[in-house]
């Protein structure tokens, strides 16, 4: 039976919503943590990263459905790269208008956070941009695209929401940038000068450096994985599981 997926509008509204709202989650519950634990930095670490875990899963699995939650734009370009090779995935007028939703959406998200907690939305003055930070983000990346694609390649696209949760928790931990590994998320939480934030200045580079480590990932994926581009639909959630609620 042919899957049918909801109209792109409707994807792009889920995207927008996902990933805006994953930003307010990651941005507001820094500021939390910023005001709640003001002396401990590892003390604010962890619950702005158990914040983050609870909330990416529980996004993915309401939104997934619908437009497969990639809520990041890496995810979106791999998606289109896989697929270039069977005729799967997202189409490039699709790919345009997930980067479009997702990053605006993301603006959006530190935009609400900022309101929620009375902060005023501000340009953040935090420089991240070390040879360390940057690595930190090829290896962070890699590690998602890696993980999300092998899945839908072994049919366990249902662990996804877990899964990915997980790692970004563990993330946020074992890289030296905390794990942001979204080019979206990078330029919404330049729009907040808090905990979460991130200087436009280092935002170049986080973004080139998320985007190595796409490539990376999908490099390692079709050496482990060569059939994988056949499942390009399937990412994040599986096709027919959008369908069947569509």
């Amino acid at each position: 039976m042919t899957s049918i997926q909801p109209p792109l509008w409707r994807r792009a509204v889920a995207e927008l919503l996902g990933t805006g709202l994953l930003v307010t989650i990651v941005v507001g519950s820094g500021i939390a943590a910023q005001q709640l634990s003001p002396n401990d930095l590892g003390l604010q670490l962890l619950q702005n990263s158990t914040a983050t875990v609870l909330g990416l899963t529980v996004l993915i699995l309401v939104l997934g459905p619908v437009s497969g939650a990639h809520f990041n734009p890496a995810v979106s370009l791999a998606d289109w790269i896989m697929g270039r090779r069977s005729g799967t995935g997202l189409s490039l007028t699709e790919l345009g208008t997930y980067v479009a939703a997702q990053t605006l959406g993301a603006v959006s998200g530190s935009v609400v956070a900022n309101a929620m907690f009375d902060v005023g939305t501000s340009i953040s003055t935090k420089e991240r941009a070390t040879a360390g930070h940057l690595f930190g983000e090829v290896i962070a990346t890699a590690g998602l695209i890696l993980l999300i694609f092998a899945l839908a390649a072994t049919s366990r696209g249902a662990l996804t929401a877990p899964a990915v949760g997980a790692y970004i928790g563990a993330a946020y931990w074992f890289t030296s940038s905390t794990s942001f590994a979204n080019p979206a998320v990078t330029v919404g939480r330049i729009f907040s000068d808090t905990f979460a934030g991130i200087a436009p200045a280092s935002g170049p580079g986080f973004v080139v450096a998320q985007l190595v480590g796409a490539a990376v990932g999908l490099g390692l994926l079709l050496i482990l994985f060569p059939s994988a581009a056949r499942t390009a639909d399937d990412v994040v959630l599986p096709r027919s599981s959008a369908a069947a609620r569509s």
